[in-house]
Formats: structure tokens, sequence, C-alpha cells
């Protein structure tokens, strides 16, 4: 965990120790929850866009073994086991 400092208004400060109180845990990590919210909303692709990336992806690749689609846990190993 990394300390860090936040002034807040008084309003905020009393209800963020309000909403502590009553789910039982620190303010601290009521604000982590809510930075996480914030981070997870407007930081992160959401669904659309994460298929549209897997769309995107799908056939970019090649390869010369024809055979990986049904061996594809025999090549695995012998990569791992180098």
């Amino acid at each position: 965990m990394i300390r860090t400092q936040v002034q807040l208004t008084e309003k905020q400060s009393k209800a963020l120790r309000h909403i502590a109180l009553h789910e039982g845990v620190s303010m601290a990590e009521i604000i982590r929850r809510a930075v996480e919210k914030v981070v997870d909303s407007e930081y992160l692709p959401d669904k659309e866009e994460l298929k549209q990336r897997a769309l995107a992806a799908v056939g970019s690749l090649h390869s010369d073994i024809k055979d990986l689609s049904t061996k594809h846990d025999y090549y695995l190993e012998e990569i791992y086991s180098e």
C-alpha cells in the first residue's frame, strides 16, 4: 500500500465516517473502494471495446504448423520443457 494524504470537506469526512462505521471498515477502505470504482469505470475498457479488440485479433497471426488446433497441448508442453 502507498500512503497518501487527501483533503476532504467536512461533509465528505462525516459521510465517509458514517459509511465506514456502518460497514465496519476503515475510512481508508471506503476511500479505496471509491477510487477503484472510478478507475474501473473511466480507465478500463468496457465489454464492447474488449470484444472489438478480441475480434480484431482473430486471424491476425499465422503459423506454418498445420495441426496446431488439434495438438496445441503437445506444442505448449514442448515449449515449456525447453
